[in-house]
């Protein structure tokens, strides 16, 4: 077992432990946001054949070459083709077709004259305007044609996906499976929210934030409960999470005299990979992995400590296990608000709320950076990255910050 590990060689440890799930198979309407596990290739056209792109008449552009608001060109309308319908005959020269948008183009037509260019008595038409070839025509397979492959195998599936999906026929679809995630919090003091906080305790609020980010990521919590401070309570929850994927405990990992939470892993067959990580906060983090089994995490106990050490290690093994290839946040870089300082060795990663500042985007701090402040955790839009050997980053310079808040990206402007 390695001991103290940076946070670049702990990642990587974790990463090349974790695996990526198997597939299965599901609903295309249900597949928003899961990660494809199939290349899918097209066995027909997009679209099938030509059809309209407008309301309006079907025509032979030699019959209206030269038509205009000043010299209109009359011709018979031979039939209407709805959407969906099919024409009666070929177009014959000097004829037009009424059709609507997405009807099938018939055949003779080499152009689509929109109903705004025209006008109609219902039995002939004046058109207006010379149109260009194919003018308003989506032609067959102008979109998709038989063989094209056109998703990837490890896309996530987006709005856009899920519609091409149906277009092509699926209305089932092969994607990675979601890991299922034990969540267990340790210690006597703990209760449940809705009990009592006197005489010392504390509400377990690890097992509702861990439970959040699991579900933010893609994966499927399982609460095992609290644990008391003995290590048969310990091994009890333990063993009861041993059919998940991941298993994942805060508190009781340190070196105090009721954190059993080492021993017990090694007692039930977790090869303890490493143990502590140089980063602030966090740095009591457990790793390992139990042969044929779970993947294990045991991470410390204060509020911010637990869900600063999922973030950092937690989130992106569980989106490796989703399929994604794109395992972390996006980054900005952020100019400081003001001056801070910190002890060099270990790599801090401080809370800080962002904002927009003429062309750059500047970053303060985002309160109390306890690692028990968890009203902080509810402000912070990002991480901002302090080098673990850097002791100060003056007000002013430029620092990397995770972007944690979706909505930071977001605008009260259309864009337009």
């Amino acid at each position: 077992m390695k001991t103290g590990l940076g946070a670049a060689a702990a990642l990587e440890a974790i990463l090349d432990a974790t695996p990526v799930m198997p597939p299965e198979t599901i609903a295309v309407s249900s597949a928003l946001g899961r990660v494809l596990a199939e290349a899918v290739e097209s066995d027909r056209r997009l679209p099938p054949a030509d059809n309209s792109a407008m309301d309006g008449y079907a025509v032979r552009r030699a019959d209206v070459a030269g038509a205009s608001t000043e010299r209109s060109i009359e011709l018979p309308i031979a039939y209407t083709i709805p959407a969906g319908g099919d024409a009666s005959r070929p177009l014959e020269p000097g004829e037009a077709a009424r059709i609507l948008t997405g009807a099938p183009v018939p055949p003779g037509a080499d152009a689509v004259v929109r109903q705004e260019d025209t006008e109609s008595d219902g039995e002939r038409v004046r058109v207006l305007v010379s149109p260009s070839p194919r003018e308003n025509i989506r032609d067959a397979g102008e979109d998709v044609q038989r063989g094209d492959r056109v998703i990837e195998s490890g896309a996530v599936i987006g709005p856009g996906h899920v519609g091409m999906l149906a277009s092509l026929g699926r209305s089932v679809v092969a994607v990675h499976q979601r890991p299922r995630v034990a969540l267990l919090s340790t210690g006597d003091e703990l209760v449940e929210p809705d009990q009592s906080v006197d005489g010392g305790r504390i509400v377990s609020s690890n097992s509702y934030s861990l439970a959040a980010q699991c579900r933010a990521v893609g994966a499927d919590p399982v609460y095992l409960g609290i644990a008391r401070d003995t290590p048969e309570d310990v091994e009890q929850c333990f063993r009861a999470g041993l059919g998940a994927d991941v298993l994942v405990s805060s508190a009781g990992v340190s070196v105090g005299d009721y954190d059993f939470v080492r021993d017990v892993l090694e007692k039930i067959g977790c090869g303890v990979i490493f143990w502590g990580v140089q980063i602030k906060p966090g740095y009591p983090l457990v790793f390992g992995r139990i042969e044929g089994g779970p993947l294990v995490f045991g991470l410390p106990g204060n509020p911010v400590s637990a869900m600063m050490t999922f973030e950092q290690f937690v989130r992106p093994a569980l989106r490796k296990l989703t399929g994604h290839h794109k395992l972390f946040r996006p980054t900005v870089r952020a100019r400081l608000a003001e001056t801070l300082t910190k002890k060099p060795g270990r790599l801090h990663f401080v809370r800080v709320e962002l904002e927009r500042s003429g062309g750059d985007i500047v970053a303060r701090g985002a309160g109390n950076q306890s690692s028990g402040a968890l009203r902080s955790m509810t402000r912070a839009q990002g991480l901002l990255v302090f080098p673990s050997e850097d002791t100060e980053l003056a007000e002013g310079a430029f620092a990397t910050v995770q972007v944690l808040d979706d909505e930071f990206f977001a605008s009260e402007e259309p864009g337009f």
